[in-house]
């Protein structure tokens, strides 16, 4: 499954594995980078690489919470009232430009990311399994009929990930292999069903954390509390998503327990939109530099067998 991605998708090795470990974890993935970065081609070729169904929703500011979730209409043939599920029904869905969309139409995925449900006109339904959804924003036009998201949203991502420009290497590839209209052909290789990845989310579960691991997290997690240039840090939340996140490390790395080394890794993206600086150190510092410097500044266990 990672060749085939790799293969389809350029340049994004480190971020398809955050997006598979999004999805063993059954966590959701928060994507921004400036327009014509492939964000959209990123998200589809995961999707293609197993068989569960797609469905994109390209948010704009008219777009209203039931054509998220769904509606209830009368059907007069029938005679009756049925229910019409919305995007939201699928394995995965892509929220394309999710801060275009209204407050109210964005907290319409609290529910589903949350829960893995969708009320629709008072009738709750079950989402697939799995569900992960992948949200696109463009911070170049953050002003521009935008709407940022809360920050209870942003607390439903597991990992946010910034994706900066190719390297000249990638580019090339990129100018070879896809112009002329190539970048339309069609995906192909499935490798994986639903009950594959069912089957490896039961498999990262038994996925080891050693006792000092815990302690490490829960330490990383406090530090960001008490750091000067930071007015919100980490929640409780945070610190079982930094553990979920460091436990799918480990398995697709091919080992059965967890290491700090995982940690460190999973540590920026799953922090990256939940530290909130303070508006002095915003001025002069990027949240990702006082991510780094938290993690670099609380002491690692030594040995964790």
């Amino acid at each position: 499954m990672k060749s085939m991605l790799n293969e389809q998708v350029v340049g994004r090795e480190k971020e398809l594995d955050f997006m598979l470990i999004a999805l063993l974890q059954g966590g959701h993935v928060l994507l921004e980078s400036v327009p014509g970065s492939g964000k959209t081609w990123m998200a589809k070729a995961f999707a293609a690489a197993f068989d569960g169904a797609f469905h994109r929703l390209q948010f704009t500011p008219d777009v209203l919470p039931s054509d998220v979730t769904g509606i209830r209409f009368y059907n007069p043939k029938e005679q009756r009232f049925e229910l019409r599920p919305g995007p939201v029904m699928a394995n995965l869905l892509l929220a394309d430009e999710i801060n275009r969309a209204t407050p109210r139409t964005q907290s319409s995925l609290l529910e589903a990311m949350e829960e893995k449900q969708a009320t629709i006109d008072g009738e709750t339904v079950r989402l697939p399994d799995p569900f992960m959804v992948i949200a696109t924003q463009n911070p170049v036009e953050s002003q521009q009929g935008t709407f940022p998201l809360p920050a209870a949203q942003l607390d439903r991502f597991l990992f946010r990930l910034e994706i900066g420009y190719p390297s000249e290497a990638e580019e090339l590839r990129i100018i070879r292999g896809f112009r002329g209209g190539q970048s339309r052909r069609r995906f192909s290789g499935l490798t994986a069903t639903q009950e594959d990845v069912r089957r490896w989310m039961a498999a990262v579960g038994e996925v080891q954390v050693h006792e000092d691991i815990e302690k490490y997290i829960v330490a990383l997690v406090r530090a960001s509390r008490e750091h000067e240039a930071v007015e919100l840090g980490l929640s409780s939340r945070a610190g079982l998503a930094l553990a979920n996140a460091a436990q799918g490390k480990a398995y697709l790395d091919g080992r059965s327990f967890v290491t700090p080394d995982d940690v460190k890794a999973v540590f920026e993206p799953v922090s990256l939109h939940r530290i909130l600086l303070t508006p002095e150190s915003s001025l002069i510092h990027e949240a990702a530099t006082i991510i780094r410097n938290i993690r670099d500044g609380v002491p690692a266990p030594v040995e964790v067998i």
